[in-house]
């Protein structure tokens, strides 16, 4: 061909040339996983919601540095800032079922809060309701539960019957209801609640509810 290599350029590749992206491109990595009964994917063992809807299924998920992206048959259907560590949840209000949207508004300090006022061991049994779900929210029905017993039965009644299910460690809100409606909150507790040990491994700890532990990123 005629010409140096320069004119070759000039004539032939440069009038080709397209302007670069104008977005950095990013690596992504993907991978599959199955959204559990809470609606949550894990990815490096942290957890972010996908429509509830979709619990259950198996998913794609599209990860760079900063954005965790969740597909289903090929289209989109979450978008998350990538969380770094452990066991961090990434929730969007959209995303939950109306029975857990219903407690968008309350937080696991304010919870612990009102729990506190009904008594110590209401506000244990609270705790330890929220411990044991995946992330608090989800257990802000069955807390939500004993408010209502307490106001049936009475704010006495009520720690009472905590205490006992704390003794017999059965924390859910059935077994409240349950002693309550048999009346065995009446009926002394053997074993003292105080020289009970620890009802579980405290995961998020007591700061957690009351020092910025209400973060809804759970």
């Amino acid at each position: 061909m005629d010409g140096c290599r320069r004119s070759l350029f000039l004539s032939l590749d440069k009038p080709a040339l397209q302007p670069l992206p104008s977005i950095r491109y990013a690596f992504a990595e993907w991978k599959k996983a199955r959204a559990s009964l809470d609606y949550h994917v894990e990815v490096d063992r942290n957890y972010y919601s996908v429509p509830y809807q979709l619990a259950k299924q198996e998913l794609d998920v599209r990860l760079t540095a900063s954005i965790v992206e969740v597909l289903f048959k090929g289209k989109r259907v979450a978008s998350h800032k990538r969380s770094y560590g452990k066991g961090k949840y990434s929730t969007l209000k959209d995303h939950m079922p109306a029975s857990h949207r219903r407690y968008a508004e309350w937080t696991p300090s304010r919870i612990l809060s009102w729990a506190k006022s009904i008594g110590p061991n209401t506000a244990r049994l609270a705790e330890a309701i929220m411990e044991q779900k995946p992330h608090p929210e989800q257990g802000f029905r069955a807390c939500m539960g004993l408010f209502r017993l307490a106001k049936e039965y009475g704010s006495e009644r009520t720690e009472a019957a905590c205490a006992r299910a704390i003794a017999l460690r059965s924390c859910c809100f059935q077994s409240v209801k349950s002693i309550l409606k048999r009346n065995l909150d009446q009926v002394p507790v053997e074993i003292p609640v105080e020289s009970i040990a620890p009802l579980h491994d405290n995961i998020r700890g007591a700061a957690y509810y009351t020092q910025g532990g209400d973060n809804n990123s759970c």
